[in-house]
């Protein structure tokens, strides 16, 4: 560790590495997280509106005895994040907002269970939707798949990073520079904070118990976005073409990543 330090790599603090103990709980949680999401996915359908995916959510989340993270986090009045077709992140689920085909949707959810968290998102999409569109969701899991492929412990996240941007810019897509992933398990959002525009070489060692997320949102025009000024959380393009985000949750391991959710 000495070394890389010497050599100016950002090393991660032991806090920030996973004992086995809490990392078994934390796989704990990540069944309640995946199970809403397949649950989502086997419901989602033309018509539903995004606050009925929010109720998919708490009855699965509160019925396996956990919580759900994103409820009053800073403000955040809805257990889950539900971001259709322009939005990129932190969509309010709404009784308004009503899925039509032709939509992709991105739902983000994050659980807490005994006092560990994990956290993910999936894409879907809604009846007939256009080939580009179909092109950016694919991609788009695409570069979650590559990304986790670099991952390898005394790599770097940079790593991770350039597959991620690569291969979305050579799609012609473009990936946003000002929100990223982040460090999960012990809390809702820890360091790292993690990047999809660094290169590879660059940003924090990954030493075996680091934990955090994949989660690139890849837009298929400009990368520019703007938040909605009048709740201060969603986030949107600012071309208003469409954005898309898979986000799985990895465990740098001695011998390789393992997937905790997904």
């Amino acid at each position: 560790m000495f070394k890389y330090m010497l050599e100016g790599h950002t090393v991660p603090p032991r806090s920030l590495l996973k004992t086995p103990a809490q990392i078994e709980g934390i796989k704990k949680s990540a069944e309640v997280n995946i199970a809403c999401l397949d649950e989502v996915g086997k419901r989602i359908c033309e018509e539903m509106s995004t606050k009925e995916i929010n109720d998919i959510v708490n009855e699965v989340t509160y019925g396996a005895g956990a919580i759900p993270a994103p409820l009053n986090y800073e403000g955040f009045p809805y257990s889950v994040c539900t971001s259709v077709n322009d939005q990129v992140c932190h969509g309010f689920p709404s009784e308004k907002v009503i899925l039509k085909s032709g939509d992709i949707i991105n739902v983000d959810c994050s659980t807490i269970l005994n006092g560990y968290y994990s956290d993910s998102s999936r894409m879907y999409m809604i009846g007939d939707v256009a080939p580009e569109t179909k092109k950016l969701v694919e991609v788009t899991k695409e570069c979650v798949e590559l990304g986790l492929k670099a991952t390898k412990p005394w790599g770097f996240l940079g790593d991770m990073g350039e597959a991620v941007h690569t291969h979305a810019e050579e799609n012609g897509f473009s990936v946003v520079k000002e929100i990223g992933g982040h460090g999960v398990g012990n809390d809702f959002h820890e360091e790292p904070w993690v990047s999809y525009n660094t290169n590879r070489g660059e940003d924090m060692l990954l030493v075996p118990g680091l934990m955090f997320t994949i989660e690139p949102m890849i837009n298929m025009g400009s990368d520019a976005i703007y938040t909605d000024g009048g709740n201060n959380w969603e986030v949107y393009t600012l071309d208003g073409k469409p954005s898309a985000q898979w986000e799985i949750q990895v465990l740098v391991t001695e011998t390789g990543t393992e997937v905790i959710s997904y």
